[in-house]
């Protein structure tokens, strides 16, 4: 029996169920959040005033939009048909996995829409659109609209589709997504690059989630004939043609992934280099393989992770400190490089003179996590 639940109460399954179904809503009213916080009151209620389960964003085993309150007065509207695309998010990988998860609606359209619908996750950021929120949209559908409503407005009707991606069970997409995203993205995007590529964080800066040590890394892979490719400086065509082409993956963990995902093959062997630990490495795994057809090999080679001074667990701020020898031997085991793999990690001391090179160390600075300081102090011993 198919574990699928057509409850909106339950959270969206890639098996099916209401997250492979749509709703058509006349007169709906739309309502922005009005705080900043990861679970937020907003959404969408039907003419009368009831909410509508099926348009929340859920997140693992909760939703993380829920009922808003019903607006005294409503002073904004849009005429026509419209598609509910849900919540906007400025980050790039959220806003892969988690506002684009509506999008498979439109290969099922009975009328054309004019445009689809977002709402702000952030306040702060009113109406705005980012390039490349724009740009994911002309891959998809060029002639759609973007719109994002700061404001409670009023929907002449408003399609909703099932949420069918998302981080949680729904992190492999439904196949009516999934399917969705095949046959309609990017499809105009030639391959156009090496057959060996490797998406680096480096050039990110180790603040923002990096890894310690992968310059290094990089060394050895060039050495192998890959390209170090850092996706932030190509545009969203750039990257996607770099993937099609490439027939050996090396990424660090991270946003990018997401992306490669989307256009993935079977035929591509991939590998992905934990940065730290955390779920969210997982889940990027069960992406790429949902999408790819192909299980990626995950390497979790993490010498050290270097967590903030002040709170001394893993966070988005921490990084991982790569143990070379692990990396170079797993890749030489699988097939991603023809030497033997011997690779030689970073010395102690050239990690603290790194460190303390790129501001990160000292006072103030980053710390290595209690449960590898417990691992060194227990090898010593």
């Amino acid at each position: 029996m198919r574990d699928i639940s057509n409850r909106p109460e339950d959270q969206p399954l890639p098996e099916g169920g209401w997250s492979e179904e749509s709703l058509a809503l006349a007169d709906a009213c739309v309502v922005p959040p009005k705080v900043s916080a990861l679970v937020q009151p907003a959404g969408v209620l039907y003419a009368d005033g009831s909410y509508c389960p099926q348009a929340a964003l859920w997140r693992r085993y909760r939703p993380i939009t829920t009922q808003p309150e019903t607006p005294p007065t409503v002073e904004r509207s849009l005429n026509g048909r419209w598609l509910w695309g849900g919540v906007l998010w400025a980050h790039f990988g959220h806003f892969l996995v988690e506002s684009t998860s509506r999008l498979w609606g439109l290969a099922h359209l009975k009328h054309e829409v004019r445009g689809v619908l977002f709402i702000p996750k952030r306040p702060a950021s009113g109406s705005d659109i980012q390039g490349f929120h724009r740009e994911f949209l002309s891959l998809i559908a060029p002639e759609l609209r973007i719109h994002v409503a700061a404001e409670p407005t009023k929907v002449e009707e408003l399609i909703v589709p099932g949420q069918g991606f998302g981080l949680g069970r729904i992190t492999q997409g439904t196949r009516k997504y999934r399917n969705a995203i095949h046959s309609r993205f990017a499809r105009d995007v030639r391959p156009d690059g090496p057959e060996k590529l490797y998406i680096s964080r480096s050039a990110l800066g180790l603040g923002k989630g990096g890894l310690l040590g992968e310059e290094k890394l990089e060394h050895y892979l060039e050495a192998e004939g890959y390209e170090v490719f850092h996706p932030q400086d190509h545009s969203m065509r750039d990257q996607i043609a770099r993937y099609k082409a490439a027939r050996h993956v090396i990424a660090a963990d991270g946003s990018a992934l997401h992306l490669f995902a989307l256009v993935g093959r079977p035929d591509q062997k991939v590998a992905i280099i934990m940065r730290r630990e955390s779920g969210a490495s997982n889940l990027l795994a069960d992406n790429v393989a949902g999408f790819c057809r192909r299980d990626p090999l995950v390497i979790d080679a993490l010498r050290a992770e270097w967590v903030p001074q002040e709170k001394q667990r893993s966070s988005r701020l921490s990084f991982g400190e790569l143990n070379h020898s692990i990396i170079g031997k797993e890749l030489a085991r699988h097939g991603f490089i023809s030497g033997d793999g011997e690779w030689q990690s970073l010395s102690r001391a050239a990690c603290r003179r790194l460190l303390e090179t790129k501001g990160l160390g000292g006072e103030g600075g980053f710390v290595m996590a209690p449960k590898y300081r417990r691992k060194r102090k227990a090898v010593k011993q």
